[in-house]
């Protein structure tokens, strides 16, 4: 996160007065929300960096961009067009995610490094007023920047843990579908076409899917992120359309195949009774030691409670008797559909079983060493079926960054086209 802001800042050096920084808020713990603005058009797009702490890519994405559009003038001048970059929405959260981030880039060393926070505490997620829900800080800044700015489009960069590329929209955008398409291509990126995020929504195309109109879609009943609840549309009075950009870290080539599953049914039984039995071993594990984590503090112990206490309503909304159903909304499902599954099972167990490890950092060597063994034996085990039964490959930081830049300015161009501008400008960016 520190070199992200070192980068804006060089930027603002070599190139004044066309590319501005300023702070915009402040985040619970007192981290400064800095935005990076480049060019003086009358129309803004925002880009918001960093929603979740555990996807870190965003960062990479917003300097390419900054970089780009202070170099090409068909960006700034040419659209009418300020490029305004959020440069992280929640600092506090990215602190707590630095130990994996300078390598080796495995998903056992990744994992016992993790930190996502839990739902409510994610920036991104927006709370009914009526329902009394205090908003965040951080929450409250990127609604001001909102309005303010009134961007007629908003992207918000996200990672993938393990999987593939995708993006959702809260409109279609001409030849999207397309660009995106050749952009996993290029770079060696799977184009993720059935996940777990975006089961019911509206398929525009391979790896592209429009988000849902507020109060109208929903996922599992047992997950509470939803995208009627999201920041992605409090600007859409503006006629903001907004594009969640999804870049993976460890690809899987197979959540490409949109082919439909002969016969989901047993793998969705082993599945879900899978992550039923690991919730439960998980959770016994939780028991023994939440005393003394509870009685240290700290902020690991409660996303790890969140995820376990939602694992059992999921295993049962994807047990093929419940799946599968004639009530049940779920498309016919595909290999994709299938893989993304059995992927976000896994995780789901991944992620308390890293967070518990790290809250055990904090308690005398030699206490709870069986619990200890057993999270590391789990994660240990998960990472191995990741890898040796999906097939997960790193993806390098600069490719993650590439495609989410290339889909970011495929979004741009479908709502901007791009003027010609005279000879000598530079070139146009790779599509």
């Amino acid at each position: 996160m520190d070199e992200v802001v070192a980068g804006a800042v060089d930027l603002t050096e070599h190139h004044p007065p066309g590319v501005r920084l300023r702070r915009v808020g402040t985040s619970r713990s007192g981290e400064p929300l800095w935005l990076l603005s480049v060019g003086r058009g009358s129309r803004n797009v925002l880009i918001v960096a960093g929603p979740h702490a555990n996807e870190p890519v965003g960062g990479g994405t917003v300097l390419s961009l900054a970089r780009r559009a202070a170099a090409d003038p068909r960006l700034c001048e040419g659209a009418d067009t300020t490029w305004n970059f959020l440069l992280c929405l929640d600092p506090d959260g990215a602190r707590l995610n630095t130990g994996w981030q300078s390598g080796p880039y495995r998903l056992a060393h990744y994992y016992r490094e993790f930190y996502r926070p839990g739902f409510a505490a994610q920036p991104e997620w927006l709370p009914e007023e009526e329902a009394g829900a205090e908003r965040l800080p951080e929450t409250l800044a990127l609604l001001a920047v909102q309005d303010e700015l009134k961007p007629y489009l908003q992207c918000s960069l996200h990672g993938v843990e393990v999987g593939g590329g995708f993006v959702e929209v809260t409109r279609p955008l001409e030849r999207l579908p397309e660009r995106v398409a050749r952009a996993a291509r290029a770079l060696r990126v799977p184009l993720e076409v059935g996940p777990y995020d975006a089961l019911y929504w509206p398929a525009l195309g391979p790896g592209v899917f429009e988000i849902p109109p507020p109060k109208q879609g929903d996922q599992f009943a047992a997950i509470t992120e939803a995208a009627v609840e999201s920041t992605w549309f409090h600007p859409q009075p503006y006629g903001t359309v907004t594009a969640v950009v999804e870049s993976p870290m460890w690809g899987v080539d197979s959540v490409a195949d949109g082919s439909l599953h002969p016969d989901p049914r047993p793998e969705l039984l082993a599945i879900s009774d899978g992550l039923r039995e690991r919730a439960f071993r998980l959770g016994e594990l939780l028991d023994r030691v939440r005393p003394e984590l509870a009685a240290l503090g700290g902020q690991l112990l409660a996303p790890a409670e969140e995820y376990v206490a939602i694992s059992p309503a999921l295993a049962d909304a994807w047990h093929p008797d419940a799946a599968l159903s004639e009530p049940s909304r779920m498309p016919p499902l595909t290999r994709a559909h299938v893989t993304a599954l059995r992927i976000s099972a896994r995780r789901l167990m991944l992620r308390p079983a890293g967070l518990l490890i790290r809250a055990l950092g904090a308690v005398p060597a030699g206490r709870h060493q069986d619990v200890r063994d057993a999270l590391a034996a789990s994660i240990a085990q998960g990472c191995t079926e990741y890898e040796d039964e999906c097939g997960a490959r790193w993806i390098p930081v600069g490719d993650q960054v590439e495609f989410q830049s290339r889909v970011v300015l495929a979004a741009f161009e479908a709502l901007a086209p791009l003027r010609p501008f005279t000879a000598g400008a530079a070139p146009a960016p790779p599509s």
